[in-house]
């Protein structure tokens, strides 16, 4: 692909050595030799003893983090992957280096704009008012021990249980005094089911089957568990009065004809940033499937990693590890790239249209509108603007953010 470029670059003279001499500062507290003390030795006492090509791997990495920048600001070229680099000769007077790197491919635009794609209508209906308000009595309930009566779906249940595979325990498969409600799904199929009509004290053999996505050691398995219920309580939902629109945090509503208008008012909003997102999905998809371009797969990849990264960040905050993650669901790092690749490419196709849209609409941001932007993040996120622009990558990232979102416009028909 003609977007593969070579870049070699000469560093000699000052720029190379004075990347060798830090690259010496950096270890010369710990260097020894006889006749001097312990981090005083100097450059040239140390070369003459050790040679100077200890120090390259150093020296090249100081070279990098000021003229790496450099490179691709002399050719005006931004790399949209991280670019390779190859050392092709090295002295101590010298350094040769090639930057190999792919720039953004040849975008040909087709039609993006006026695509005939009709955006849909928010509507709210009585039945989905009167599901919200459900939900809400739901979260709001008491849970109280049910003193007769057998399990119902929606109960919670205190359980003991053991499963067993061939007529032994296996490991994993058994608790005491563990909670569990009723139509969670929190167990595997038919467990929570089997539960159903049984009386407090009352004790039961299930016969279940591991589902085929579960672990290699138990998936497809025919295994028996033996439960016992202890406490069966169920929730009492809260009326709908003061009591309860001032628990919801509603000090404006007083009653219950209010809530259903601001629950409806709510459930409208949602609707519309739903029908907003497929509307954008369905034009950028449009116009992209307009788009000629050619994508190198090292573009995909990177992207893949990125996804996969943020995955793993987010895990994280879950208190779960990405290889933890993997082992609990059977996954290899194949099956997660080839998962991402069809996201990936739609993402890496999309950003290559809104660049080369903004680029022939002429969309600019400037310093002045950029600092407004970065302004108004910061008060929405709680954040100091410095602070923030240290989190979004700087001012280029939000001018970068706000063209995208012109010309998201543009595709959109605004």
């Amino acid at each position: 692909m003609n977007n593969v470029k070579k870049i070699v670059k000469e560093y000699n003279g000052e720029v190379w050595n004075k990347a060798i001499g830090s690259a010496y500062d950096k270890i010369k507290k710990d260097v020894t030799v006889d006749g001097f003390r312990k981090g005083m030795v100097p450059f040239d006492m140390f070369v003459s003893k050790n040679g100077v090509e200890p120090l390259y791997n150093d020296a090249i990495d100081i070279l990098l983090t000021t003229e790496y920048k450099k490179v691709f600001d002399e050719v005006k070229e931004i790399p949209v992957v991280q670019p390779s680099i190859d050392i092709k000769n090295i002295s101590k007077d010298a350094i040769s280096i090639e930057y190999t790197f792919i720039s953004s491919p040849e975008v040909k635009l087709g039609a993006y704009k006026n695509l005939g794609i009709k955006k849909e209508t928010a509507k709210v209906t009585a039945k989905e008012v009167k599901e919200e308000i459900e939900k809400l009595q739901a979260k709001y309930a008491e849970i109280q021990v049910k003193e007769t009566g057998k399990v119902e779906n929606g109960n919670t249940v205190v359980i003991d249980f053991e499963g067993f595979l061939n007529g032994k325990p296996f490991e994993g498969g058994k608790a005491e005094n563990y909670p569990l409600e009723i139509g969670s799904h929190t167990f595997i199929p038919g467990f929570e089911e089997g539960l159903i009509g049984m009386s407090t004290g009352e004790e039961k053999d299930l016969n279940l089957t591991f589902p085929e996505n579960y672990t290699e050691e138990l998936k497809g398995k025919d295994v028996t568990f033996k439960v016992k219920v202890n406490i069966i309580k169920e929730k009492v939902l809260p009326e709908i009065n003061e009591d309860f629109f001032k628990d919801l945090g509603y000090d404006d509503v007083k009653t219950k004809e209010e809530l259903e208008a601001k629950i409806k008012e709510q459930i409208k909003t949602r609707k519309e940033a739903d029908i907003e997102n497929k509307y954008i999905d369905e034009c950028l998809e449009a116009a992209t499937s307009n788009m000629k371009v050619e994508i190198n797969p090292e573009i995909i990849d990177d992207e893949i990693h990125r996804m996969i990264d943020q995955m793993s960040e987010q895990l994280k905050m879950n208190g779960i590890t990405l290889e933890q993650y993997m082992q609990v669901t059977g996954m290899t790092h194949e099956d997660l790239h080839k998962q991402y690749e069809e996201m990936a490419t739609k993402r890496v196709k999309e950003r290559f249209l809104l660049e080369n849209v903004a680029k022939v609409e002429k969309i600019e941001v400037s310093d002045k509108d950029a600092e407004a932007k970065a302004e108004e993040m910061a008060k929405n996120y709680g954040m100091t603007k410095e602070d923030l622009l240290k989190e979004f990558g700087g001012l280029d990232m939000v001018k970068y953010d706000m063209k995208m979102r012109a010309a998201i416009n543009i595709v959109k028909g605004e």
